[in-house]
């Protein structure tokens, strides 16, 4: 059938019949008897022609309308398919959380432009999501649930959030033992996004509880928070890339570790029509492949510290 919207949207930009049998190599007649079977076949007159010219009917303008949209959606298919097996190219825009974005993607970013160099690599780093697919961004590294099902998530990391204080705070303050005793601790609040802070929610055995924590330090940036925890100012609740190797070497240590706080597993976020693009997929599949190795990263076996 493609063959037939082919034949016709060439008849009609070459405007006769001579005209298009110079194009495909045919005589004059071989081309009106193909016309004359495509009518036949539709049951209706598509063009009036005569020696010299043709011109459309009502039929056929819209015969040629939708055939001209059905080969451009065909072309674009294939470009698309045949493009996820071709070396990735052009240019790929990337964005990610602040604190995160310096310390793993950037890094990783360079690896993968050694690896990539046809590829033009633009780094965004925002101190909240960017909305897709509105915002000119082929790739965003997001933390926690995708609620948008427009958006094709990829998991390329496990990330858990985790109560962590400095061994200094907790030998004057004391280690709690439950949820509650958080309301008696200094508490280091992260004011990000639009969520509520200071809301800490810790789940055991199917139990939630949600604990309206309070302290005398908060701010809006993770690497702040992060090193008051380290001088002994506080509890603090951070993911667990953010803190995983303070936890290695004793510069923290993990509080009230028999409950669990919501995950925040990272992903690659990008647009659906990008699934079968080569630099998304090869680009989402390095990121992988680069946290999963990094030396920085959580415990792969999810063991305590």
């Amino acid at each position: 059938m493609d063959s037939d919207l082919g034949f016709f949207c060439l008849l009609v930009k070459r405007g006769s019949l001579v005209a298009t049998a110079q194009e495909l190599n045919l005589t004059p007649p071989a081309v009106s008897r193909r016309l004359s079977a495509l009518e036949d076949r539709l049951g209706v007159r598509l063009l009036n022609r005569t020696t010299r010219r043709i011109n459309l009917t009502n039929e056929g303008e819209v015969y040629f309308a939708h055939a001209q949209r059905i080969l451009s959606d065909i072309d674009d298919m294939e470009r698309l398919v045949s493009s996820s097996r071709a070396a990735p190219k052009g240019l790929l825009r990337v964005n990610a959380p602040l604190g995160f974005g310096r310390s793993y993607i950037g890094p990783a970013i360079s690896a993968f432009s050694h690896d990539f160099p046809e590829v033009e690599v633009q780094l965004h780093l925002t101190d909240r999501p960017v909305s897709l697919p509105d915002e000119s961004i082929d790739v965003s590294v997001r933390f926690g649930e995708m609620p948008d099902s427009r958006l094709i998530a990829k998991r390329i990391a496990l990330n858990r959030r985790l109560l962590v204080a400095s061994p200094s705070y907790l030998r004057a303050a004391g280690e709690p033992i439950y949820p509650h005793d958080l309301t008696q601790h200094q508490c280091i609040v992260l004011r990000q996004n639009e969520a509520a802070y200071g809301n800490w929610r810790l789940s055991r055995s199917g139990r939630t509880e949600t604990i309206k924590v309070h302290g005398k330090l908060s701010t809006n940036d993770g690497e702040v928070a992060l090193n008051w925890a380290l001088e002994g100012q506080g509890i603090l609740m951070r993911a667990e890339w953010d803190i995983a190797k303070y936890l290695r070497s004793g510069r923290l240590a993990q509080v009230l570790a028999d409950y669990q706080t919501p995950t925040a597993d990272i992903y690659a976020v990008y647009p659906e029509r990008l699934n079968l693009s080569a630099k998304v997929a090869c680009f989402v599949e390095h990121l992988r492949n680069y946290l999963g190795q990094h030396a920085d990263g959580p415990s792969p076996t999810g063991s305590p510290w």
